[in-house]
């Protein structure tokens, strides 16, 4: 049988070097790039769009529409797509490539044509908030509040250089930083979006000085909600979560009894954790995923939606 053709346009970003990286020692694939000399030229860019199988697109928002209209001009009808940008992530005619969203979800992706990887910070907040949702536990207008911190890395090569390169003019001096204060960061279209809810989330992101890994929190009031508790919640995830490795629900006595969360704790994993935590009966719970940004959070999901699209 012949070997399935990959082309990740855009390869030399941190999200396509680590996806090349992941590829690189798999004989089952034919991994199609463009030479040095010819990076600049829009022909050969062309042709091994139009010849690949899959091609995964690791271009901002603009340059991913670009290449999604390169093979459209074309008349290309068999090409299948992955985009890691933000480009169509709330856009329904493409599949959301989040495996464990909900039941089905796997089996559209494998069928799908073109995949919309998700962001790293939506996987975490999706991860704790859909289930409930699907499982009637959370209004889908509860006030919802997202906190995360990422590693450096996920701000890409500069922001890597900013954090390294202490010679910089523009090095990063901060240990820890928040960041779109302004609460317009371009994952709350998509966590309101793919996890039901009918009310922007207030998401605070922030940067701390390690390279890789993640925490996403969020914060539950069980008054608000459809008479969770801690029990009724954490049952929730692992109903929801059965029968798959990708994502570990930890166990409730391991989660309540968790006196702090390492956020570099799955770093070079392409799984995720979600934790409950809390005492009972205070009527609250802090919801916890703990995850690689690079990983189940870009490049790890894009390398999981290739398989399960090529598996069919």
């Amino acid at each position: 049988m012949a070997k399935a053709k990959i082309f990740i346009d855009g390869e030399h970003g941190t999200t396509g070097l680590q996806i090349r990286e992941r590829l690189g020692s798999r004989e089952d694939l034919d991994l199609l790039s463009i030479p040095h000399e010819e990076r600049r030229n829009a022909d050969y860019r062309a042709r091994l769009l139009n010849e690949a199988t899959i091609v995964i697109l690791c271009l901002p928002d603009d340059a991913s529409r670009e290449a999604v209209k390169m093979l459209s001009d074309a008349g290309n009808t068999t090409t299948r797509v992955i985009d890691a940008s933000t480009a169509f992530r709330s856009d329904p005619d493409w599949a959301y490539g989040f495996g464990e969203l909900e039941p089905g979800n796997r089996e559209k992706i494998a069928q799908a044509r073109f995949v919309s990887n998700p962001g790293c910070y939506s996987t975490g907040a999706i991860a704790l908030l859909r289930p409930l949702v699907l499982g009637g536990l959370l209004p889908t207008d509860y006030p919802v509040t997202v906190n995360a911190v990422s590693g450096y890395s996920g701000g890409g090569k500069q922001m890597i250089a900013q954090m390294e390169n202490a010679d910089a003019d523009d090095h990063l001096a901060a240990n820890y930083f928040l960041y779109a204060l302004t609460l317009k960061h371009k994952h709350v279209p998509e966590i309101v979006n793919r996890s039901g809810l009918t009310r922007d989330p207030i998401f605070t992101p922030s940067v701390g000085r390690f390279a890789q890994g993640m925490l996403v929190n969020v914060p539950v009031h069980l008054d608000l909600t459809h008479k969770a508790n801690i029990a009724s919640i954490h049952k929730c995830y692992a109903d929801h979560y059965a029968g798959q490795n990708i994502v570990e629900v930890v166990s409730l006595e391991d989660s309540v009894s968790a006196v702090r969360l390492d956020p570099e704790e799955m770093r070079g994993t392409d799984r995720m954790k979600l934790y409950v935590c809390g005492t009972a009966g205070t009527g609250q719970v802090n919801l916890v995923a703990s995850l690689d940004n690079l990983g189940k959070g870009a490049s790890g999901a894009a390398v999981q939606n290739m398989d399960i699209m090529l598996a069919g």
